[in-house]
């Protein structure tokens, strides 16, 4: 049982260090459920596992297992937006029930991080990086309610947000260029170097050293065959 337990925690661990490499929403929530499997079956067996050994030191492994919590990461959540605020809606069932000093959020200009400590045995986080627009972190907060924590943002300027981050909007502006003119439709190579112009053209400077980077490569596969 023991080795079954490391195993499964040296999954838990490379689950996370994907989830920290994917960037499309539906492939973090894959990864989210999955890790929420493992953890939940971690704790299964290590609690089998502390029932069955001797009495004697039945209790301080048992109070081990139950100490032991395992950090989960949250990444769905519902948002909109007031003239003031951006509001993000947490559900967690029964986080309601947890005393206030259990339940965290900082706040910096440009992005938040929600703790929910001892769910259940398990600690919550919720971070959000990039923010799209800048943030009051001294004019933020969060509110309890039943099976839900709402996060509440405040807004530097009075204007409305399109998307949560920068990366979102890009990768929405991204969805939205224009086609490859239609008289060079009929070359795929042709109609991806106008689109990899265009790109370095709109894209920030991280975009440009990607899109560079790719095509140096490219150029050198050529040139080997």
């Amino acid at each position: 049982m023991a080795n079954k337990i490391e195993e499964l925690k040296k999954d838990i661990a490379e689950l996370e260090s994907l989830e920290k490499q994917v960037t499309r929403q539906r492939n973090k929530d894959i990864l989210s459920i999955e890790l929420r499997k493992l953890v939940s079956e971690v704790v299964k067996l290590e609690e089998q596992r502390s029932q069955t050994t001797l009495p004697a030191a039945a209790s301080t492994n048992s109070l081990g297992a139950t100490n032991k919590r395992y950090e989960i990461k949250l990444n769905n959540y519902a948002w909109d937006q007031t003239s003031k605020y951006v509001k993000f809606y947490v559900t967690l069932k029964n986080v309601h029930n947890l005393p206030a000093e259990n339940i965290k959020c900082d706040f910096t200009h440009k992005s938040l991080e929600l703790k929910v400590l001892d769910l259940d045995n398990k600690d919550y986080v919720l971070r959000i990086n990039n923010l799209l627009k800048t943030i009051l972190p001294e004019q933020s907060n969060w509110k309890l309610k039943t099976d839900m924590v709402i996060v509440n943002a405040a807004k530097k300027e009075v204007e409305n947000w399109s998307h949560v981050t920068e990366w979102e909007k890009k990768a929405s502006d991204a969805k939205n260029l224009p086609p490859p003119d239609s008289d060079k439709q009929a070359d795929p190579s042709e109609g991806l170097m106008s689109l990899m112009k265009n790109m370095y053209e709109r894209g920030d400077d991280e975009m440009k050293r990607t899109i560079a980077k790719a095509w140096t490569e490219s150029q050198e596969k050529r040139t080997a065959l």
